[in-house]
């Protein structure tokens, strides 16, 4: 194990929190941070800003200019060895004269993982790696899941009552959280790939699923909706109306389906309908996140109601649990979160409390599910 020092951890510190700047702009490339350090000094800093530009390494490189000679580096991921949209930050790492990088984590994706250190070393620089690496993992859980296992990270988020319901029984909704948390729900949206949801849900609401400028409270605002997620809709039985709002706003829409698709959305601007195999009378939720994958989707969102909640969390497909509780009560005939036809306590599913926080007047509760429960 490395023999990391106290100032080893302050930069990659910084390395962490500047990256967190590229929260919602980097999709589908990883959120990373860079420090360049002179004689004890940090002397530059960059974060990758926008997919398609310069990654962390390149903007630190370029504010440092010539200074850059003999610098450490500190990254939160290791740099890239390959040609994509842009050139190699290790090539740009090693033509600086940098003298040492240090590595947060080793890149999961199998066109860089190792292979980035490994040029490094070869040009006669020092490397090391594993500093701050949870935190450092903790930018990229849906790269990082993407790259391991060919899925995405599925988030699940529901809005309910201290009594766990989400609508009265004739549907009504509006709000039962207040206006602090329906923000950061917009939030959770601009940092997703996509946005999945019912068809129900889009039936009864007429939702728009898209990320609101207005809404989400944050100086680069209309930086952040310049980019939509996509917008994924489960219709198994081609129940999607044709009037449907989300249709015709900007992004690009997915209808996924077990049926061949409609004259009426046939040929739609933005709008793709793609046919998968039922399973146990609906879509068969595993494959469809392997093609949201396929599409370099890191994070989704799932926004939708009791049934397709509840098949989501039964199929053991959920990483992360984002409930908004309201304090306040719906009663015994309001609709409940999910649709999860227990029996007998065996059946539970249990979660582990990763954070709690309190948003106006409303809780916000993120979980993971317990390891050994079913989910």
């Amino acid at each position: 194990m490395a023999n990391w020092s106290a100032a080893d951890h302050q930069f990659m510190s910084r390395a962490v929190q500047i990256a967190w700047q590229g929260l919602y702009t980097t999709e589908p490339n990883p959120r990373v941070g860079c420090v360049l350090v002179k004689d004890g000094v940090a002397i530059a800093e960059g974060w990758h800003q926008i997919a398609g530009e310069g990654h962390a390494e390149v903007n630190a490189l370029r504010s440092a200019g010539d200074n850059a000679t003999g610098c450490t580096a500190y990254v939160t991921l290791e740099p890239c060895s390959h040609f994509g949209k842009t050139p190699p930050c290790a090539d740009g790492l090693i033509n600086a004269g940098v003298s040492e990088v240090i590595v947060g984590m080793v890149d999961p994706n199998p066109q860089v993982s190792g292979k980035g250190i490994s040029k490094l070393e070869q040009a006669g620089i020092q490397v090391r790696s594993g500093l701050m690496e949870s935190q450092c993992r903790e930018l990229n859980p849906g790269f990082i899941k993407r790259m391991a296992s060919g899925m995405p990270y599925v988030r699940l988020k529901m809005a309910a009552s201290l009594d766990g319901r989400t609508a009265m029984a004739s549907g009504e909704s509006q709000w039962i959280t207040g206006p602090l948390a329906r923000q950061d729900v917009q939030r959770l949206r601009a940092r997703s790939s996509a946005i999945i949801s019912g068809v129900g849900s889009i039936i009864k609401d007429d939702s728009s699923l898209t990320v609101r400028e207005s809404e989400l409270g944050l100086a680069n605002a209309e930086q952040i909706v310049s980019r939509q997620p996509l917008r994924v809709v489960l219709d198994s039985a081609g129940r999607m109306p044709g009037s449907a709002k989300m249709l015709t706003l900007p992004g690009n829409t997915l209808i996924v389906s077990c049926v061949p698709v409609p004259a009426y959305i046939d040929g739609l601007d933005r709008v793709e309908w793609l046919k998968l195999p039922a399973a146990d009378g609906g879509i068969d939720l595993s494959l469809l996140l392997q093609e949201l994958a396929k599409r370099d989707c890191n994070e989704v969102l799932v926004e939708t109601g009791a049934t397709l909640a509840g098949a989501f969390i039964d199929a053991q497909l959920v990483d992360e649990f984002v409930l908004y509780q309201a304090m306040k009560l719906l009663g015994s005939r309001a609709r409940p979160m999910f649709l999860l036809p227990f029996d007998r306590m065996s059946e539970q599913v249990g979660f582990d409390l990763r954070d709690s926080r309190m948003l106006g007047d409303d809780i916000r509760l993120t979980l993971v599910p317990k390891k050994e429960s079913k989910a």
